[in-house]
């Protein structure tokens, strides 16, 4: 049987010159060890997807329990995925003998320069999600802030929707309603 390291010592001796430094490195190659690495590295992502199906899973059970809002544990369900996944593959690629300390650290500035540039949009993120968790309000309930007032409609993760007067829909930023007092009307109680 013909093995592939073979072929390679049974090189035209007349090739360009351009393809001699290729066919030199390809000879150098050990094979076996490099398949191996890459094998392992296969198994690690693996491992690390099958660890951030079950985090996720478990993140959207825990939110439904808890009785959070099935968006937000969906959402919270595949944050914890992605951040999982993002380390496997840095762990897989060190393990392939890539220096991952200049991909960490360009994560780490992306990270911030996206954080900076999306400041306002995050902010609204963060509060819909601790007003999500926090209830300090429910739907149909009556509330004002900061000169807006009305029914809520709905509470997302980035703004929360009110019917106003005369039927105006007012699309409240959610950073708004979790830095300002918010007065919330009483309900009517049954007699």
């Amino acid at each position: 049987m013909i093995s592939f390291s073979s072929l390679l010592f049974a090189a035209d001796p007349e090739a360009s010159p351009e393809t001699l430094p290729v066919i030199q490195w390809l000879r150098e190659i050990n094979w076996g060890s490099t398949m191996s690495t890459i094998g392992t590295s296969l198994l690690i992502l693996l491992g690390f997807y099958i660890v951030a199906r079950i985090l996720q899973a478990t993140s959207v059970r825990v939110g439904a329990n808890r009785h959070i809002n099935e968006d937000l544990a969906r959402f919270m369900g595949r944050v914890v995925k992605v951040i999982i996944l993002i380390m496997g593959l840095v762990t897989a690629l060190s393990n392939l003998g890539v220096d991952v300390s200049a991909l960490v650290a360009g994560l780490g500035l992306t990270g911030f320069a996206l954080g900076f540039a999306l400041k306002d949009v995050i902010s609204n993120v963060l509060a819909g999600v601790l007003i999500l968790i926090y209830k300090p309000f429910i739907k149909g309930d009556s509330i004002k802030v900061k000169g807006y007032e009305g029914e809520v409609i709905s509470t997302d993760l980035r703004y929360t929707v009110l019917m106003g007067e005369e039927g105006v829909t007012l699309y409240v930023p959610n950073s708004i309603l979790f830095v300002d007092a918010i007065q919330v009307a009483p309900r009517p109680t049954a007699d």
